[in-house]
């Protein structure tokens, strides 16, 4: 795991292999670097919210420890090279095909329903996110839709609240 995350980052630059779409684990990559970033909005990134990041990627995902911990580390690393969600989201839009932008708000819209509920704050990142990637507003409704659409599946009706 620590390999595949220097070569994404250090390597490849953020960039899919030639002529490939990116890896599921690369979209978990760019969420997770979100996820970071969000919480170091407040000027800190503790102990405490490290461990919620960890345990929403392994719930979300189906992660394990050590690659929850490596993922975490490159996603800090990565936050800090971007320089700020403006900075990490433009690497990302420059670097992922329209397809791949909406998978990964997808993705984002789990991660922030994971815990049942959609807070102001999620909701609020999650709308600049999408602009900055330019993922429409249509579209990123959208994704959320099928995300409620399949947690009220797992959950037996229950989607949490839609905020």
């Amino acid at each position: 795991m620590v390999d595949f995350i220097r070569d994404f980052l250090f390597r490849r630059k953020g960039k899919a292999p030639e002529g490939r779409p990116h890896e599921q684990a690369e979209l978990r990559l760019a969420a997770a670097a979100l996820l970071v970033e969000a919480a170091k909005l407040d000027g800190a990134f503790d102990e405490a919210e490290r461990a919620q990041i960890a345990g929403l990627l392994k719930d979300r995902f189906g992660m394990a420890g050590e690659d929850i911990e490596a993922l975490i580390e490159a996603a800090d690393e990565e936050t800090e090279r971007a320089g700020g969600l403006y900075g990490f989201t433009k690497e990302v839009r420059l670097n992922f095909d329209h397809e791949e932008r909406i998978s990964m708000i997808e993705m984002l819209w789990e991660v922030a329903y994971a815990d049942g509920s959609l807070h102001d704050f999620e909701s609020n990142m999650l709308r600049r996110v999408a602009g900055l990637l330019y993922v429409t507003d249509r579209e990123s409704g959208e994704a959320r839709k099928r995300v409620l659409g399949r947690l009220s599946g797992e959950a037996g009706g229950a989607g949490g609240n839609e905020g």
